[in-house]
């Protein structure tokens, strides 16, 4: 189904039943033995109501509801957010994973930041309310990376009253700060000993949290990290992110494979967040390296997507494309689209010849 934005998510809904988002999927079936994850739902969320803000209609809506209402469902008796749950709607988890509460929190953000009514804004504010205790106490840096972004989301919404998610944002990105300085070395500009996955989100948020808060050191930092992963990553021009077969550690090599849609995704994510804040076009060279990854132009040289179906593959393999069709993957590259479909829109990009969507 085509949602007036020419992004489709005929894919999107195969694997969104009654209760959510079903996390894998074999080829293009869903996959219902792996059940749901907040985290996905949480990114399906923040899509739909993204979606739904620049064209309302029921059937975004109704998707949007459904993924708000899984959130609703995942909320913890003593706090925070459960992640796995099964098909059969028993939760797996004791106390959901870190970046889970980062997710959800950030999709929350893009609820309250948007123009649906009363009753959806109402449980977004209620639901980052109850999380709050926990947000203060993530050790994950990428969650923490998710608050900041959830931060800067609502602040550019104009959303008023929320001065302690902005305490904990705060904290968020001087812990970042921190992390960067411990772990830097010569020829090693990063948060960590290793690169692991999502990685732009690290220099993402900092780009976010120079806004909100115009402190040298967030610009720096965000500056110097991500033009050291815009070269780690960058082979004879085209996007070649780290591997999730073995990663990326210092003083070793990168792993080639299993490389990730997702890391694509918050690669352009993070460019498009730094051109927006610095006007330089080697940001947009960066997003549209990214980009164009899902497109073919990769290590394989092999397209990832269905376009008629709005469906991404699992990942770039040794051997190949992974041909299963994921809810995170679906989800990295719609949201590289819907922010692409802009991208092409701006004065600035009339020039730039972009990868058609076919």
């Amino acid at each position: 189904m085509h949602t007036g934005n020419d992004i489709v998510l005929d894919h999107l809904d195969r694997m969104t039943d009654s209760t959510g988002l079903i996390q894998h999927a074999i080829y293009c079936v869903p996959r219902r033995e792996s059940g749901y994850t907040t985290d996905d739902n949480a990114r399906a969320l923040r899509l739909c109501t993204r979606l739904w803000c620049r064209r309302p209609n029921e059937r975004m809506l109704s998707r949007a509801t459904a993924y708000l209402s899984l959130l609703e469902y995942a909320r913890r008796p003593g706090g925070g957010f459960h992640n796995l749950l099964s098909y059969q709607r028993h939760w797996l988890d004791t106390d959901g994973d870190g970046d889970c509460q980062g997710q959800a929190v950030r999709a929350l953000a893009e609820v309250l930041g948007s123009s649906l009514s009363d009753d959806y804004r109402d449980l977004a504010r209620e639901l980052i309310e109850r999380v709050l205790p926990t947000l203060s106490e993530l050790r994950s840096i990428r969650a923490q990376a998710y608050v900041i972004l959830a931060w800067g989301h609502l602040r550019t919404a104009g959303v008023e009253n929320f001065e302690p998610l902005e305490r904990v944002a705060l904290f968020a990105a001087e812990r970042l700060v921190e992390c960067y300085r411990r772990s830097q070395r010569p020829n090693w500009s990063w948060f960590e000993s290793r690169m692991t996955y999502a990685n732009a989100v690290l220099p993402h948020a900092l780009f976010i949290a120079a806004q909100c808060w115009p402190k040298n050191i967030f610009l720096e930092v965000a500056k110097t990290s991500f033009a050291f992963l815009d070269r780690e990553t960058t082979v004879e021009n085209l996007f070649w992110p780290v591997g999730n077969c073995g990663w990326y550690s210092h003083g070793e090599e990168k792993a080639p494979y299993d490389q990730q849609p997702v890391e694509a995704a918050t690669m352009a994510d993070a460019a498009l967040a730094a051109f927006n804040l610095l006007g330089e076009e080697r940001y947009l060279a960066t997003f549209r390296r990214a980009r164009d990854w899902f497109h073919g132009r990769n290590s394989l040289g092999q397209s990832l997507v269905e376009v008629r179906t709005g469906a991404c593959r699992d990942g770039l393999q040794r051997s190949g494309v992974n041909r299963n069709q994921g809810a995170e993957s679906t989800l990295a590259y719609l949201w590289t689209e819907l922010h692409s479909a802009g991208v092409q829109n701006t004065p600035r990009e009339r020039h730039w010849d972009l990868v058609p969507s076919a």
